[in-house]
């Protein structure tokens, strides 16, 4: 027979579970609206997916001010400990989840024409799974199931692959001339927000198995050095660092380049790139909100002032390393001075990678 005391605390936990119940289906619901703005064209439901994310943010305080009244006045340990903390860290994840909907319906705005019969199927697939991955992370949490846990985790490879799917035939589409370069981006970006929602339902997944069995499971990519080159329009400096860096095959990093306002890749820089030995001609530039786990970066290089100034604020203390240089594709005169003015970038861009990765893991890079 329950004591006082334990039906209070239980009264507590259900407390807290109905809100956070509440709160994943008012992001569901905004995935969904997604789904069906993208499926309709409809430009008036994205407004309103927009306009009820205060909803989703005014729930994220709620629970956290009850997860908080909860370690406070019932002094929790164990298991209910780990409850109020994993609820805590779950809440913000499912608010996570309602902004890449914001994120999604903002993007449908921009779209200047529907999207594509040749990609929706998939990015409608990729939705499908996502949601019901965040279906099952709650349910999980609802009911401490670790088997349900475990067997959502399995799906997000499913989603990656339908990203990866997404992203070769956007790239195709684009090269046709059956998508305007404007589309690009913000099609990109749904594609990717999509396949974050299953990052976070991943994420939820883990720490339901922490809350059920004190184990902190690892979270794939935690042994990943990232690295962000980030520059003006991902055209020039920021491609050559990332192609550069990767053909180092540094298996323990991630190199990634993003632009403040992403354009075509200048042909001088498929150009130069080419005699190195980089193929560029078939590179979609990438929009920093277009990065994949941008909070998980560990270092980010910044090729302009502009970028440096424009760079948001670091919750994590990243390190911002100024790697401020010439574009050489805003270099005029003879090609002899242009590949020049390239070769002095590919140079100086080499040479701080082999100084910048040897510190890292200890030795110079040959």
């Amino acid at each position: 027979m329950q004591t006082y005391l334990n039906k209070l605390l239980q009264g507590d936990i259900d407390r807290i579970c109905r809100n956070v119940q509440e709160m994943s289906k008012l992001a569901e619901k905004a995935l969904q609206d997604c789904v069906k703005s993208l499926v309709e064209n409809n430009r008036q439901l994205a407004y309103a997916i927009i306009l009820r994310d205060y909803y989703i943010d005014e729930m994220e305080k709620e629970v956290d001010r009850l997860c908080l009244e909860f370690i406070v006045r019932q002094q929790p340990v164990a298991l209910p400990l780990r409850f109020a903390y994993n609820t805590i860290r779950i809440n913000l994840q499912i608010e996570r989840v309602g902004d890449y909907a914001v994120s999604i319906a903002r993007s449908l705005i921009k779209l200047k024409q529907a999207v594509p019969g040749q990609i929706k199927d998939d990015i409608l697939d990729m939705a499908k799974l996502s949601i019901l991955m965040l279906q099952e992370a709650t349910r999980a949490f609802l009911e401490q199931d670790i088997a349900l846990a475990k067997k959502s985790i399995a799906v997000e490879d499913t989603v990656d692959e339908l990203r990866a799917k997404c992203n070769q035939k956007l790239v195709g589409l684009f090269l046709n001339k059956d998508i305007p370069f404007e589309d690009l981006d913000p099609l990109t970006t749904i594609v990717r927000r999509f396949e974050r929602v299953s990052d976070q339902a991943r994420n939820i997944c883990l720490e339901v198995l922490h809350m059920c069995t004190g184990e902190n499971p690892k979270h794939p990519g935690a042994a990943a050095f990232r690295i962000l080159f980030l520059g003006d329009h991902n055209s020039s400096r920021g491609l050559m660092a990332e192609v550069i860096a990767s053909a180092m095959n540094q298996p323990r990093f991630i190199f990634t380049s993003a632009g403040l306002d992403p354009r075509p890749v200048a042909e001088s820089t498929i150009k130069f790139m080419k005699t190195k030995g980089f193929d560029l001609s078939r590179v979609a530039p990438r929009a920093l909100h277009a990065v994949p786990n941008l909070e998980y970066y560990d270092v980010v290089i910044i090729f302009s002032k502009e970028a440096l100034k424009a760079f948001p604020p670091d919750k994590r203390r990243m390190i911002i390393l100024d790697w401020t240089m010439c574009d050489p594709s805003q270099v005029q005169g003879s090609n002899e001075i242009v590949m020049t003015a390239y070769e002095e970038t590919y140079q100086a861009i080499k040479s701080h990678l082999n100084d910048l990765i040897g510190a890292i893991i200890g030795s110079e890079i040959k």
